[in-house]
């Protein structure tokens, strides 16, 4: 039997937007550009320290720009780039899965 061959691309893709939080902030941002404290609002669960660790990572890889007005006082905002919007199709699918496939436990 021949072994099966991973693409790296997909790999890394999955790997990228696999980890915790990530999906949740692609997903709030795809609404609109939003600031540190917005997003931060919108997943509580999140810690401040590991969503700007998220945030730089995203923007590290072109996903996420952070955009600074020069405002007193000084305002970020935490946008999509064209190659973060083009995750909207896929999280559309994800979330047509999940609502198939993934049951929501009932709270007793």
């Amino acid at each position: 039997m021949k072994d099966f061959d991973m693409c790296p691309r997909f790999e890394a893709a999955v790997g990228l937007i696999g980890k915790r939080w990530t999906g949740l902030i692609i997903e709030v941002l795809l609404q609109q550009p939003q600031r540190f404290s917005e997003i931060a609002q919108a997943i509580p669960q999140v810690s401040d320290r590991m969503l700007a660790e998220r945030l730089k990572e995203l923007e590290g890889e072109g996903i996420v720009d952070r955009h600074v007005y020069p405002d007193t006082p000084v305002r970020v905002e935490y946008a999509l780039t064209a190659k973060g919007r083009d995750l909207a199709p896929v999280m559309q699918a994800l979330h047509d899965w999940a609502n198939s496939w993934i049951l929501v436990p009932t709270p007793k």
